[in-house]
């Protein structure tokens, strides 16, 4: 990249809070006490996100093109063109054509930050030109290719950003970074950062969670999408949240406007759009009128429906300078893709704009432009000439604790081999093994296998459960074992009982597996001999009429962590146990609140420490915003085993889960495909599904369960 061509802006965001660290600082860590953690997101790195646009007003040639405006690194989503921002936040150069400002969300260099882009269109190959901030002080104009997120990381904060407005010098935007200190409530909140000082206030109230911010045109008002206090009850379609609307200055006059509402954006000083999904089962998209005398409440405003039954219509973009019509995403009937639309709210007709030009890819969240001219919204880019793009199968993530070098990686069910040199996997389909610098990527086993865990002491053998997973206590699932050193590759079936026996956990002396079994017509916990399986030895560790299950041996031997709904069987809820392996000493290491979820635990190296997958933090975004998750949430946490100290590493909207902590520190630095990857290989959310084979509501496939925000 020349630097006369491409001048990166990034927003610094400063905050008044950060987190507490438990762990030492790195200063004083000797490269011994350093481990690594290796976790799945569904999807996440098949995404390749960049912001798009189109002309509001055009007829599409056959030939015709999106323009791309990012620049085709990470995952570029959620955008915003603003009006011009002030000569202090971007200057213009003599005799320069204004450019089209984009503010987005970006997730390069292993964080989330937000970006300012000005693409000038007149300029060849529409030149992106940014400017760096770099707080109080800074000098503006000056060529910078900073690690975007190493600032946050002095101060151990780290979080998620999401749904960026820029109204002159002030930021408005989403961030994770605060802990609410309660399980299972969101961390999202709106902040708002002055870019001159770094001053940020919070926006939203303490207690409170607010999702996708939205500025009125004047800038004095802000409406949010907010559960209030009724708070999130693990609903994974609508989170049915309510329409808020407080001055953009400090949060002040916070008033509910529409019960029901997510998404909100405005068309006018008192003219709001927002979906919901209506009675009629259909998502679609509603129009709000506050009174223009004061006095705005939830009876006092006017609620409209806008887009008709027999198609899902969300996420609006009202449009400024031309009230006639709206942006909005689709799901129609025969198509596989959600694409964006304009809907004339005068003639209530529909007017395409991506399925003409690329029909199969999914287009997500639409933004008009200031002047109402042009429509912005961001998908996959698919393959790419761009030579910097890297296709990753261990992707780096900043985290608040030094001492971890965190990674996803592009499988499930990662587990690393004793020495920390090498990494198996699961790819549904299939069992994998690579090196940790992703050399040597074998596939080792053919079958449907679930999840993967190494022996302690005997070289190269690798457990895995294979048959369905999700599947009853008695579908036929078995464990069975693999040397993957071998030259001819065979496996050894260890369980005969056949009834759903899964997620084995070898004993640090290599004698012995514990893993769970639906045998008795409830999943318990069993110990069987490592080498001859059940034949050499069985046991029963747990029992009862719940679900014990995703069993984890400690370092020591002493200890096995568990996942069980044993304090309300069969509810969903799962918290994380321990028991010594001849069953005595069982208690409760930690709970997601009373309904929540703690998944997938994993000593640390040292045996003093557990990583998991929760629900703890709750949801971050609204769950239609995103492509398919089956939960959208799952954040990656570490706690101490005697239950203290917990602490968030994963910031996002995603399904993280399935950690691994390795014995060794692996540099702070991608690792890519020894072989080319496909990407964009995902799907939209399942519950937007239409259906012309089920009747009910003109063949709309319905989610499982009324969706909504409950204590």
């Amino acid at each position: 990249m020349k630097s006369t061509k491409h001048l990166r802006f990034f927003v610094f965001i400063n905050s008044v809070s950060a987190l507490l660290l438990f762990c030492t600082s790195a200063d004083h860590a000797d490269q011994s006490t350093k481990t690594s953690i290796v976790f799945t997101t569904m999807g996440r790195s098949n995404y390749a996100f960049d912001i798009y646009t189109l002309p509001t007003s055009w007829d599409p040639p056959a030939n015709a093109r999106e323009l791309r405006i990012t620049d085709g690194r990470s995952v570029n989503f959620n955008g915003h063109f603003p009006a011009a921002p002030s000569l202090s936040v971007l200057p213009l150069a003599p005799n320069q054509t204004p450019p089209l400002h984009l503010v987005y969300v970006t997730e390069r260099n292993g964080s989330h930050s937000i970006y300012l882009d000005a693409v000038y269109n007149d300029a060849p190959d529409h030149t992106r030109k940014r400017s760096a901030l770099e707080g109080p002080g800074r000098i503006l104009g000056r060529v910078q290719l900073p690690l975007v997120g190493d600032a946050e990381l002095g101060s151990g904060r780290i979080s998620m950003k999401d749904r960026p407005s820029l109204v002159g010098e002030y930021l408005i935007y989403v961030s994770t970074h605060e802990n609410t200190g309660v399980p299972r409530t969101s961390w999202a909140a709106v902040y708002s950062t002055h870019l001159e000082t770094g001053l940020t206030r919070r926006l939203t109230p303490y207690g409170l969670a607010d999702f996708s911010p939205a500025v009125s045109p004047s800038g004095v008002w802000t409406a949010v999408a907010s559960c209030g206090e009724k708070g999130w009850n693990g609903e994974v379609e609508e989170l049915s949240t309510d329409i808020y609307v407080f001055r953009t200055r400090d949060g002040s006059d916070r008033v509910k406007v529409v019960e029901h509402g997510g998404w909100p954006s405005w068309a006018d000083e008192s003219t709001i759009y927002f979906h919901r999904r209506s009675e009629d089962n259909w998502w679609s998209v509603y129009k709000a009128i506050l009174p223009m005398n004061g006095g705005v409440s939830v009876d006092s405003v006017v609620t409209q429906r806008v887009t008709p039954p027999g198609l899902h219509a969300f996420t609006p973009a009202a449009s400024i300078a031309n009230k006639s019509f709206i942006a909005l995403a689709t799901r129609r009937r025969g198509s596989d893709y959600r694409h964006i639309e304009l809907f004339d709210v005068v003639s209530n007709e529909f007017k395409e704009v991506t399925r003409p030009v690329s029909p199969h890819a999914h287009h997500l969240n639409p933004f008009i432009s200031p002047d109402s001219n042009r429509v912005g919204y961001h998908r996959c880019r698919g393959a790419s000439n761009d030579k910097q793009r890297k296709d990753l199968f261990l992707e780096n993530l900043h985290n608040p604790i030094s001492e971890i070098s965190l990674f996803r990686i592009d499988g499930s069910f990662p587990s690393f081999s004793p020495d920390g040199t090498r990494i198996a996997y699961v790819n549904l389909p299939g069992l994998f093994v690579a090196n940790a610098d992703g050399s040597g990527l074998r596939e080792v086993f053919t079958g449907n296998a679930f999840p993967t865990a190494w022996d302690k002491k005997r070289k190269g053998v690798v457990y895995t459960s294979w048959g369905p997973d999700f599947a009853s206590e008695h579908t036929k699932v078995d464990v069975i074992s693999i040397n993957v050193d071998d030259d001819e590759l065979t496996y050894k079936k260890l369980t005969t009982g056949g009834e759903n026996n899964a997620f084995p956990s070898p004993s640090p002396d290599g004698k012995w597996v514990v893993f769970r079994s639906g045998r008795t017509g409830h999943k318990n916990l069993y110990i069987m001999d490592a080498v001859d399986g059940e034949i050499g030895g069985l046991y029963r560790l747990t029992e009862g009429p719940w679900t014990d299950t995703m069993a984890n041996w400690s370092p020591d031997g002493d200890w096995i962590a568990f996942s069980s709904d044993r304090h309300d069987p069969s509810s969903g809820s799962f918290a994380m146990y321990m028991i010594h392996p001849n069953g005595t000493g069982l208690r409760k290491v930690v709970q997601s609140g009373s309904r929540g979820r703690v998944n997938h635990p994993c000593f640390s190296p040292d045996g003093k420490s557990i990583v998991f997958t929760s629900d703890y933090a709750a949801v971050s975004a609204e769950p239609i915003s995103n492509s398919h998750h089956y939960q959208p949430y799952g954040e990656i946490h570490v706690i101490r085993t005697d239950g203290s100290g917990i602490r968030r590493l994963t910031h996002n909207s995603y399904e993280d889960g399935t950690p691994a902590w390795g014995p060794t520190f692996m540099g702070p630095v991608d690792v890519a495909w020894p072989i080319d990857n496909p990407q964009c290989s995902f799907s939209d959310c399942h519950w937007l599904r239409i259906s012309p084979k089920t009747p009910n509501h003109e063949g709309m496939s319905l989610g499982s369960s009324k969706i909504q925000c409950s204590h």
